[in-house]
């Protein structure tokens, strides 16, 4: 436990680091007990959620117990291959993703607008 206790002392560690990580560029073929094996090395995990859809193909959340164990992991993995693809390890960023999302809404709603009053977007 002293090993432990040394490690989280006086270590400060950026704002972005969480607990919650999203993993991109994943095989869509991996399966949960291969994603456990990879990032269950770094320490103990909570829940991973891997994508499914056509939009979330490729993409992964895992969440850590702890925050150094996440942090670990951000460090050894990004860049590491799995099936000849390179992973994109990040924090997950609650604005961040919000923003996209808000942003793929309003484009659609732009779209559905053009569409109601026959409007295009297309150079005559």
């Amino acid at each position: 436990m002293a090993a432990i206790s040394l490690r989280k002392g006086n270590t400060r560690l950026p704002p972005e680091v969480n607990r919650v990580l999203y993993v991109r560029n994943l095989p869509f073929n991996i399966t949960s007990e291969e994603m456990y094996d990879i990032f269950g090395k770094y320490g103990a995990i909570r829940q991973i959620r891997i994508g499914t859809n056509k939009d979330t193909r490729g993409t992964a959340f895992v969440v850590y117990e702890d925050i150094y164990d996440a942090k670990t992991a951000v460090d050894h993995l990004s860049g590491f291959n799995v099936a000849n693809r390179y992973l994109i390890v990040l924090y997950y960023q609650q604005a961040k993703m919000s923003k996209k999302f808000d942003h793929k809404k309003k484009e659609d709603e732009i779209t559905r607008m053009q569409e109601k009053y026959g409007v295009s977007t297309k150079d005559k």
